[in-house]
């Protein structure tokens, strides 16, 4: 069968040495829209993203593309015992959890396993896990993520388990819209990611789409990035880590309304559609910023 949970299951898929410039944070920032707010161009907070001097930050999320930014072709599938193509999948859910603030340029090494594997009946979840090291052994990051492949369930294995967030049923603690530039997902597929469904409209009209798509890491940059200047002042340093569900896609064009509730030693969030035939469809649920 195209997966064979017996060969997947615990696969090391190696590990990649890679390194960042401020010139890859920087893109990756306005990959992500900051800098897009009117006056972000003389906002001290707004220009700690976008600006390469002493005050230049990374947001988390950065951690999640740095291995792979250069990378210039579609993202292989090539994983062990799982025979799938580029046009079954989307991004199911991610997160990053940090040791402490990244570095604006460094160099690391990422070690990736795949962990688990769900049969949904019409689709399988496929998880992997991966932990970057300094050269010198230190944890800077770990990431954990999943792929939904469509048309891959249906051999009997375990449906696994879901643990959905609950939203805090009073106001929220900020409310903010980002709307999404027509070359939102053209300026973010440089950022390393240049799958086809992004860009190309005869591959996203294959894959059952009307359009392209934008990245739903882009969406959960966008959504961290807002939570961040909301709630935390502007200050990546506060945040410990980030995760989130993709519920639904984003055209480019479309406007993302995001809400975030303070509760304990994390923000709750969620990101939706705002406006248009598509006002409330879901973008990002399940969202937990966890304060460093």
């Amino acid at each position: 069968m195209p997966i064979d949970p017996s060969v997947a299951i615990g696969a090391d898929l190696g590990s990649r040495t890679f390194s960042w410039t401020e010139s890859d944070v920087l893109l990756y920032h306005l990959g992500i829209g900051a800098g897009s707010r009117t006056g972000d161009n003389l906002s001290a907070s707004a220009l700690r993203y976008t600006l390469d001097d002493a005050a230049l930050q990374v947001l988390p999320s950065f951690g999640v593309v740095a291995p792979t930014f250069h990378e210039t072709d579609p993202p292989p599938l090539d994983l062990p015992g799982c025979d799938i193509n580029l046009a079954q999948v989307v991004h199911g859910s991610q997160s990053i959890s940090v040791s402490g603030p990244l570095p604006t340029a460094g160099t690391a090494t990422v070690r990736t396993t795949l962990t688990d594997i769900w049969d949904k009946g019409k689709a399988a979840v496929i998880w992997q896990e991966g932990v970057a090291t300094s050269p010198d052994g230190e944890e800077l990051w770990r990431v954990r993520s999943s792929i939904f492949v469509k048309g891959e369930g249906g051999w009997g294995g375990d449906r696994g388990t879901a643990s959905p967030v609950a939203v805090p049923e009073r106001e929220a603690d900020h409310v903010s819209s980002y709307t999404v530039t027509p070359q939102q997902a053209l300026l973010y597929r440089l950022c390393g990611d240049r799958n086809p469904l992004h860009a190309d409209p005869g591959f996203a009209k294959a894959a059952g789409f009307p359009a392209p798509i934008l990245h739903g890491l882009c969406s959960y940059g966008i959504v961290l990035r807002e939570l961040t200047d909301g709630l935390l002042g502007g200050d990546a340093a506060q945040v410990g880590g980030f995760t989130g569900r993709f519920a639904g896609v984003v055209f480019p064009g479309e406007t993302i309304r995001v809400a975030g509730w303070r509760e304990g030693a994390a923000v709750i969030g969620t990101a939706t559609i705002e406006g248009g035939e598509r006002d409330g469809s879901p973008v990002l649920a399940d969202c937990v910023l966890s304060l460093a």
